[in-house]
């Protein structure tokens, strides 16, 4: 969502910046990892109605999104949301962070317990935030 920077492995707003600016999008590993990403928006209004369900009073419940896709189909959708072109490449892990990163290469949240406790149609989907962020990315730099 909004006001992410790309620090720390934010991977979409990364991705976004590089689509707009015509630099290379630039995937660590081979690409096959996959992901479920939840806009920040949907994330505080689960979480506001988590706050005010009593159902979820002392619950650990984890918060998430159940579409998965692989970081390569990532960096393609948001190359052609943007009408970037952008090259994909790909750095090998060893190069990026040391020869002694481990990565996961899937990963998903187990949503049954949220899905027990509130009712909510997520509002975001990955292209809405993507477009949105890249519309984001156009105004900050013109």
């Amino acid at each position: 969502g909004p006001n992410q920077t790309g620090k720390y492995g934010m991977v979409v707003p990364r991705f976004v910046r590089q689509a707009v600016e015509g630099d290379p999008i630039t995937i660590f590993g081979d690409g096959k990892q996959v992901r479920a990403f939840m806009d920040v928006r949907d994330t505080v209004e689960i979480l506001d109605r988590l706050c005010t369900s009593p159902k979820s009073k002392g619950e650990v419940v984890n918060v998430g999104n159940v579409g998965e896709i692989t970081i390569e189909s990532l960096a393609t959708l948001v190359k052609k949301e943007a009408k970037s072109d952008s090259p994909i490449t790909f750095t090998p892990y060893h190069e990026a962070y040391g020869d002694n990163f481990d990565e996961i290469y899937h990963r998903k949240a187990d949503l049954s317990k949220l899905n027990s406790l509130i009712d909510y149609e997520r509002q975001w989907s990955l292209e809405d935030t993507v477009n949105d962020l890249i519309q984001r990315q156009n105004n900050y730099k013109g």
